[in-house]
């Protein structure tokens, strides 16, 4: 499941195009529930990607700098020690 809120989001369709409009303070979040497909991958010389995708094919791709995701891979380390998520 997807879930994406959209905050001052406003757009125009007019003539086949979608045209921003309103004030530039636009935010937007996405949530992506029950993945049943993730993987990491390099993306360009410098950026490590997550990639999850749910049975509906919703997809949300995350790129980080490799300090990011070795902070990511350190959390999920320490999740498998403390936690009873792993159990």
């Amino acid at each position: 499941m997807l879930n994406l809120n959209l905050d001052s989001f406003m757009v125009e369709f007019k003539d086949g195009s979608v045209k921003n409009v309103g004030p530039t303070d636009k935010s937007a979040t996405a949530k992506l529930f029950d993945a049943t497909d993730v993987e990491g991958r390099a993306f360009g010389d410098r950026r490590v990607k997550i990639v999850a995708t749910d049975a509906e094919g919703n997809e949300v791709q995350i790129a980080l700098d490799p300090e990011q995701a070795a902070a990511v891979a350190d959390d999920i380390d320490a999740l498998r020690e403390e936690s009873a998520v792993f159990e």
